[in-house]
């Protein structure tokens, strides 16, 4: 009797957690099969897509406020074919590009740095924190006013929308370092060098990767804030020529356009993760 009563414990014990275990999809840290990713992918970018293609051929929406996905598509081949849209991009891609490693060469090397000496960080921290809660774009009568509307206001509000978040991220990733491999390195005979060239910067590199990928979308935005504000090429100046006519198809375009070119810089830095951090990215 006891054995039966056992038996039907155990079973109804199995059965609940049979019931109670999550499916693969609402599983928590765990990886899902790699074609229920490619999938919800598909499906991330499908319904978007099905649901503007739906409402704009509905007809409750007039076209000048929402275009048809081949009008969009035909005012990029009509952009692209002219030569408006390879130029545009390219002095976008050139600012963004610029702007971006200067923050970088100087935000990497300043945040280890404070990361590491509580010293540095004393000294740095507090105008960093003051600066980085001042709006970049705030600083364009300022940049226009000492540099004009050529080139340099615009790399400069990069460099300046950039640099404070990044050098924050970077500092923050050297406090993760376990201090148990700085003390064993120290034991070991390393020097104060090593310590932060092959303990630090090592741990660190992927969140590294990882800042910069996050930041790079803050500098996309602040190019176009600064295009629409004084520029006669990029994609910001082609998105607020078009506003300004009314062409809401060329508006979508350039919006559509600067979403594909951030999507693939965001992958190359994830390749770049992959590649240089095999251990991370695994």
């Amino acid at each position: 009797m006891n054995e039966s009563r056992e038996y039907l414990t155990s079973a109804d014990t199995s059965g609940l957690r049979q019931m109670l275990q999550p499916t693969v999809f609402w599983r928590i840290a765990e990886d899902i099969p790699k074609r229920l990713t490619w999938m919800l992918m598909a499906l991330s970018i499908i319904v978007p897509f099905v649901f503007w293609w739906l409402l704009s051929n509905s007809g409750w929406v007039e076209p000048l406020f929402l275009p048809t996905p081949a009008q969009v598509w035909e005012a990029i081949h009509n952009l692209w074919v002219s030569g408006d849209l390879p130029k545009d991009i390219g002095f976008s891609l050139f600012r963004v590009l610029s702007g971006f490693l200067f923050a970088a060469i100087i935000s990497i090397p300043l945040g280890i740095l404070m990361g590491t000496f509580p010293s540095i960080r004393a000294l740095m921290e507090p105008i960093i924190g003051i600066v980085r809660y001042m709006p970049a774009p705030a600083f364009i009568p300022l940049l226009i006013l000492y540099f004009g509307l050529g080139e340099m206001p615009k790399i400069i509000l990069i460099f300046i929308g950039t640099l404070f978040f990044n050098t924050l991220m970077v500092m923050d990733s050297v406090k993760f370092v376990p201090k148990e491999l700085i003390e064993t390195t120290y034991t070991l005979g390393g020097q104060r060098l090593q310590v932060l060239l092959q303990v630090i910067l090592p741990f660190t590199l992927p969140k590294i990767i990882d800042a910069c990928r996050v930041n790079m979308a803050a500098s996309w935005n602040l190019v176009i804030v600064s295009e629409l504000v004084a520029a006669t090429e990029g994609l910001g100046r082609r998105i607020s020529v078009a506003q300004r006519f009314l062409k809401t198809d060329q508006i979508f375009a350039g919006l559509i356009v600067i979403g594909l070119i951030g999507l693939a810089i965001d992958l190359l830095f994830r390749l770049l993760l992959r590649v240089s951090c095999k251990w991370a990215a695994e």
